[in-house]
């Protein structure tokens, strides 16, 4: 059974991510994405907040389960039997970064490998960051996240607001 794992932050889940996730439940067997925990990183959405929005952009993939970390890539992927690292690449700056990322995973468990996937023309300039940025002045969001999130994301902002 081939087994892979997608990590990322996915705050919020945006459709070049989900463009990742359908792609990569074609080549593997078994596709876990992993909400990742950054104690260094400020995100907007709490890792359940981000599990349960993936949950539901992910429910027709028979073969994709969300699951979420605070520990290492590497030992989770030996955790859940995954041997392929899935990562989607935008560009060059991408690549550096997780090429990078890759060298020291391998380090860490010798058994994995990362398969970089290149973002759809279409959705290269979609990211996370400009999801969050667009949302923040109320911009349209369409294009850029699964509008299955979309109430989400606005009550989410809607309620920093209000405590701001």
């Amino acid at each position: 059974m081939k087994i892979a794992l997608y990590p990322g932050s996915f705050d919020p889940v945006t459709l070049g991510h989900l463009d990742v996730i359908k792609r990569a439940s074609k080549l593997f067997d078994k596709l876990y994405v992993a909400v990742m925990v950054n104690v260094d990183k400020t995100t907007l959405f709490t890792a359940e907040e981000r599990v349960e929005m993936l949950g539901a952009v992910i429910s027709d993939f028979q073969n994709v389960e969300v699951v979420s970390s605070h520990g290492l890539t590497a030992t989770l992927a030996a955790e859940l039997g995954a041997t392929t690292l899935v990562k989607g690449i935008r560009g060059n700056i991408d690549f550096d970064v997780e090429y990078q990322m890759a060298l020291i995973n391998r380090a860490l468990n010798h058994e994995l490998d990362t398969v970089f996937l290149p973002a759809d023309s279409l959705l290269a300039h979609v990211s996370s960051t400009a999801a969050r940025s667009i949302a923040s002045v109320g911009g349209d969001l369409k294009g850029f996240v699964p509008e299955k999130i979309l109430p989400v994301i606005m009550k989410k902002l809607s309620e920093r607001s209000k405590n701001n």
